[in-house]
């Protein structure tokens, strides 16, 4: 679309992704307002690449992808990149679509613990349910929402032998989504995907069935540049960029929804003059709202890799080719799991083989992750360009917590896959290899080599009204200003313990919740 014919509305939600979606589908289920979605990238029906699950990996560094790098790292691999998707369903159209329900205690955690009242899971699941329609008939599941989430076929051999090897290892079988935490198991995922193998992100799910609603506007292709803002610093809409570089005036007659992602969302905030004063100063942009919370607490999950030479024929068919995964602890008494495993049927050497580690086209992987990383980093701006890239600096392991944990992973992969079910598949150890075994050497490799699972969060978080240090309340409001709300990973005070997709959109669904009850108030 190269100019919107309308530009005012009573809402509008800057962000077609996993969150904004959602938002922008539930609040025009009012016919009496109108609403307009705001995507810099493009419309995804039509497009193969995005809409087959399996095809996923390819659209990493792709011309869907923001590709944003990070700032060296002093303990990290300063190669490493995140993707963030240019495109309709924002990362819910680039991810593998592991579907889980958050543990109940990451959402009580974020209510008391971080102060943000009215998360906690009796509040937050029931949306789970309402979000899903899930082919697991149990009874807390949803089985009429718009998002559909499928069990993994166990149809890959080495994915069963190593479920056995879990097993004989102490790590039972479990299902997931069951309502209850899963500290120590193991199982095939589910995922959101529906049955012909199309994704099920956001976008397929909340937008193409509404996709003709008359009160309802999808502006793609359109680029935010500026949040904008009356004399009483409430917000009134939006300045966005066309393809011909034309900048453009929305404008938001009740509220303004941010959902451009744990990023991007920073950024633009900062653009617009709510964050730290002293960086805005330092780009020249005038505070509105002091804020020191935009752009701190970046959280992510690091991710490691373990890499098998297969002694059989791997599978040439897969729902996303990580289809498994493994929950467990690396110290007593935990409530939740400090440690996961995604099991890739597929070679993953994106950060081994420049490092000279041997690869092969017939193996399997186990990339152990950090669920509750403690390291903390930041989004800063690069300019006041909106077009720059901002300063993505996720400060991996500058808590050692993290490593610890993740040697931990890399001896227990080790652990797993030496036990004898796995003995007709298990072949050479490519990388790091048997070579490397002292703590010492298990984290120089995972420094030169390691990967993110790309779910950076917390980048605006919510928390207790007085809190200086949460630029949003708990009903997603941008403090210092009005008429302004944020919807997505950026809002969550700690990341949640299992891939983030769907508790995202489960804010979503909240925040379109908080948005109509303001309405009818």
């Amino acid at each position: 679309m190269t100019s919107p014919t309308e530009t005012d509305f009573d809402y509008v939600v800057i962000g077609g992704g996993s969150a904004g979606a959602a938002v922008a589908a539930r609040l025009s289920e009012d016919p009496a307002v109108q609403v307009a979605l705001v995507e810099a990238g493009p419309d995804d029906r039509g497009l193969d690449a995005i809409l087959q699950l399996d095809r996923w990996m390819e659209l990493l560094e792709s011309g869907y992808d923001w590709d944003y790098p990070i700032e060296p790292q002093q303990h990290g691999n300063s190669f490493m990149r995140h993707a963030r998707a240019k495109v309709m369903g924002g990362c819910s159209s680039h991810n593998s679509c592991i579907a889980f329900w958050a543990p109940a205690e990451d959402l009580n955690d974020w209510a008391g613990k971080h102060g943000a009242t009215g998360w906690e899971a009796k509040n937050t699941f029931p949306l789970f349910q309402k979000l899903e329609t899930n082919t697991d008939p149990a009874p807390h599941h949803g089985h009429d929402g718009p998002v559909h989430l499928m069990d993994v076929p166990p149809n890959d051999p080495c994915g069963v032998a190593l479920l056995d090897a879990c097993e004989q290892t102490g790590i039972p079988r479990t299902t997931f989504n069951s309502g209850t935490t899963v500290v120590n198991g193991a199982s095939f995922f589910q995922i959101n995907r529906q049955a012909d193998g199309t994704r099920s992100s956001s976008s397929v799910s909340y937008i193409h069935p509404i996709r003709d609603r008359k009160n309802f506007t999808l502006l793609t292709g359109m680029r935010a540049r500026q949040l904008t803002f009356d004399a009483a610093k409430r917000c009134t809409g939006v300045l966005v960029v066309d393809a011909a570089g034309r900048t453009h005036a929305l404008t938001a007659r009740a509220e303004t929804i941010l959902s451009a992602g744990a990023i991007d969302s920073p950024k633009l905030l900062m653009l617009s003059g709510v964050g730290p004063a002293a960086q805005l100063r330092e780009h020249g942009i005038e505070v509105l709202a002091d804020s020191p919370g935009v752009g701190e607490n970046f959280q992510d999950h690091p991710e490691g890799v373990i890499q098998w030479e297969a002694k059989q024929p791997m599978p040439t068919e897969s729902t996303q080719w990580w289809e498994l995964g493994i929950f467990t602890t690396t110290e007593d008494g935990l409530d939740r799991p400090d440690l996961m495993f995604h099991y890739g049927s597929v070679p993953f050497d994106m950060h081994t083989a420049r490092q000279g580690y041997p690869t092969t086209e017939n193996g399997f992987c186990l990339t152990p992750n950090v669920t509750h990383a403690r390291s903390r980093g930041t989004v800063k701006l690069r300019s006041r360009d909106y077009r720059d890239k901002p300063l993505v600096d996720p400060r991996y392991f500058t808590d050692p917590h993290d490593m610890r944990v993740m040697v931990a992973g890399i001896r227990k992969a080790r652990e797993i896959v030496a036990q004898p079910a796995m003995a007709a598949w298990a072949g050479v150890e490519l990388y790091p290899g048997q070579a490397v075994q002292t703590d010492a050497e298990i984290t120089a490799y995972i420094e030169k080599t390691h990967n993110t699972v790309y779910h950076p969060a917390g980048t605006v978080r919510m928390g207790a009204v007085d809190d200086i240090g949460s630029p949003l309340d708990p009903e997603l409001r941008v403090k210092g200003v009005t008429g302004l709300r944020v919807a997505d990973a950026s809002v969550m005070p700690e990341l949640v313990s299992v891939n983030p997709n769907i508790t995202t959109m489960m804010i979503g669904e909240r925040c379109a919740l908080l948005v109509k009850a303001a309405r009818a108030a």
